[in-house]
């Protein structure tokens, strides 16, 4: 039954990009060069390693181990794949991978023939990665397996009476280094304890772009002023709605807004939402940005530098997909709002218990919490102390699983 869902699967991806859906079409476009790019790529003799993420937030999370492994063991070759475009897209150009591509659909034969192809010496899977059949050929065929920065909740079918099938996708890793004491105790009851809690490794991953952020001239040129500074990282149009309109005639702040998306018809949206002188940051001018109200990110690769300019940061996808990424926000020491969308996000609890993350309901709501801000400024600076301290405290997640694994 999983391997027919698969193939529906398949074939629904294959009817939408007919229809002209850019993710599809890419989904496709990019499956079919996946074995000439390992065909091209493979050094005979060479030894390779493959991580495997869905999409961008959970490279971010593989990138502590990739880049420790190739300081370390430098005689190991990486191949990375992902499952999404958004992913592959940012990432396909990423120095410490030998080879990128997409992973192919989960079918028994498609599993096959990768895994023959590549035979790696180990395999990461990222978080929520569980593919049945990419699984059950790594296990058959002998090659370690690993889970890394998973979490588990009691509501996700391994764990419902029904569930059975999907545990033996579970038990086909040789260990799961896991988030949390409760993905723990999760495992522990349908019997898997080949597991160890060592965290999140997304939190190496930001305290090393807190290390290594880039200066941004333009971006230095627009913060010019003494204004404060408010950032929207991956924004989507409901995002919008929520936070734009506080900011309707205000002269204290300035906005910097970096879509999750960015095409035009995005910029356009943004565009006419905001009050005030609205540039774009590949267009503007260094004078430009100065006098400019909003700063519009119409370009990749730059969110986790520009948080380091805020006062106070929102991170979108809470009021569709899910939140993005708040630890690149929060580890600059600012406070970071977010949407209701975040059940699933261990870092959203933690930080909104400590007092570091702000969740969001209304554009009224969102308003409230900015004027306690405005009104008492000391507020706002303990809130980015505590969303700093919580991001440093909890890295080390990259030495735990290194340092028990045999390379």
């Amino acid at each position: 039954m999983y391997t027919i869902g698969i193939y529906i699967y398949i074939a629904l991806v294959k009817l939408v990009a007919l229809f002209g859906h850019k993710k599809a079409q890419k989904m496709i476009a990019g499956r079919k060069e996946s074995y000439d790019k390992l065909k091209q790529g493979i050094e005979p003799g060479a030894e390779y390693l493959w991580f495997h993420v869905s999409s961008l937030g959970e490279f971010e999370q593989g990138r502590p181990l990739m880049e420790r492994i190739k300081a370390e063991y430098p005689q190991y070759k990486i191949v990375l794949t992902f499952f999404s475009p958004s992913g592959y897209e940012s990432a396909k150009k990423y120095q410490f991978a030998d080879i990128i591509c997409y992973m192919p659909f989960d079918t028994v034969l498609n599993a096959r023939r990768f895994v023959r192809m590549l035979r790696p010496k180990m395999a990461f899977f990222v978080k929520y990665e569980f593919w049945m059949n990419f699984l059950v050929e790594l296990r058959r065929n002998k090659i370690p397996t690993y889970s890394v920065s998973s979490i588990f909740r009691a509501e996700q079918i391994f764990f419902r009476p029904w569930g059975f099938f999907y545990r033996k996708a579970l038990r086909c890793f040789d260990h799961l280094y896991v988030q949390t004491e409760n993905s723990k105790k999760l495992l522990a009851g349908i019997g898997i304890n080949c597991v160890t809690v060592t965290g999140d490794t997304r939190f190496d991953r930001v305290a090393r772009i807190l290390e290594v952020a880039r200066s941004l001239p333009l971006v230095e040129a627009f913060v010019e002023g003494g204004r404060k500074i408010f950032i929207a990282g991956s924004s989507w149009g409901p995002d919008e709605e929520v936070y734009m309109p506080y900011f309707r005639g205000s002269k204290g702040w300035k906005l910097i807004v970096a879509s999750h998306e960015v095409d035009e018809t995005r910029i356009k949206e943004i565009t006419e939402r905001v009050d005030g002188v609205c540039v774009r940051y590949t267009k503007a001018t260094m004078d430009e940005a100065r006098a400019a109200d909003c700063l519009i990110i119409d370009c990749f690769g730059l969110l986790s530098s520009i948080y380091r300019y805020g006062n106070v940061a929102y991170v979108g996808g809470g009021f569709g997909v899910g939140i993005h990424n708040i630890l690149e926000a929060a580890v600059y020491g600012i406070p970071v709002f977010f949407g209701p969308n975040n059940a699933k996000f261990q870092e959203a609890a933690a930080l909104k218990e400590c007092g570091g993350g702000i969740e969001i309901h209304s554009a009224d709501d969102f308003a409230e919490r900015m004027r306690t801000f405005d009104e008492n400024p000391a507020t706002m600076r303990a809130a980015g102390t505590a969303a700093g301290a919580y991001v440093s405290d909890n890295s080390g997640a990259t030495d735990k699983i290194l340092s028990s694994i045999k390379f």
